[in-house]
């Protein structure tokens, strides 16, 4: 596909064709597609339509090797020592060893992704509303699915957050702004556009009261 071009499915397939792709090549991105991605992410809900997001796209590379070095510290703190136990299912963690090698390559070549994009909310840095993400990352879906669109793969990630401050100072950001999260972006070089593997819809859904199920086949 043309790099400048996008792939035309309709939305549902998009919805179901969007997995986290953290196997990236390291080819630029035209600036052209970044502004209309961001454009499409600007059109997803925002709580009281304050908008009070801004969008850092991040290409330096001395930037991303500073930030990188945080997520690959906080990567080995939380996964990392329990590499063997994963690969192995001694440790049944929801990860998976396929994910965990997908993701132990993004931990590893996060700063080669040839742009980042990272979501601010303004306004929230000290917020203790647990339901203070619900404001961007509705926008955030749209950005990853506009980037899909484009043959760009993305995942989103938040393993940074330990280092907030020491980022917020990086950045140069507002006192009262927080960064939700790391949206790695590039043109895939591994794995494909599939289904995300999930819990079955008839599991995790609930009819009028908690634990009230119903059998989907019926419909």
């Amino acid at each position: 596909m043309d790099k400048k071009s996008f792939e035309t499915i309709s939305l549902i397939d998009g919805l179901h064709s969007t997995p986290s792709r953290r196997y990236l090549s390291d080819t630029p991105i035209p600036d052209e597609i970044i502004w209309n991605i961001i454009d499409a992410a600007i059109r997803g809900p925002s709580g009281g339509n304050k908008q009070g997001w801004v969008w850092m796209v991040i290409r330096d590379k001395n930037t991303k090797t500073k930030i990188a070095h945080w997520y690959l510290k906080n990567w080995n703190k939380v996964y990392g020592i329990r590499r063997k136990e994963i690969l192995s299912g001694i440790d049944d963690d929801a990860l998976g060893p396929k994910n965990f090698l997908s993701a132990d390559h993004l931990a590893n070549h996060i700063q080669d992704a040839p742009l980042w994009i990272i979501p601010v909310l303004r306004d929230v840095a000290d917020s203790q509303d647990p339901r203070v993400g619900s404001s961007i990352y509705g926008a955030v879906q749209n950005l990853m699915l506009a980037a899909r669109a484009y043959g760009i793969g993305s995942t989103l990630t938040a393993l940074h957050s330990t280092n907030e401050t020491q980022i917020k100072s990086l950045l140069n950001l507002p006192d009262d702004a927080l960064t939700m999260a790391i949206i790695p972006l590039g043109y895939p070089v591994k794995g494909r556009w599939s289904q995300p593997k999930r819990k079955s819809v008839e599991e995790v859904t609930y009819w009028e009261s908690w634990n009230v199920k119903r059998d989907r086949a019926k419909y």
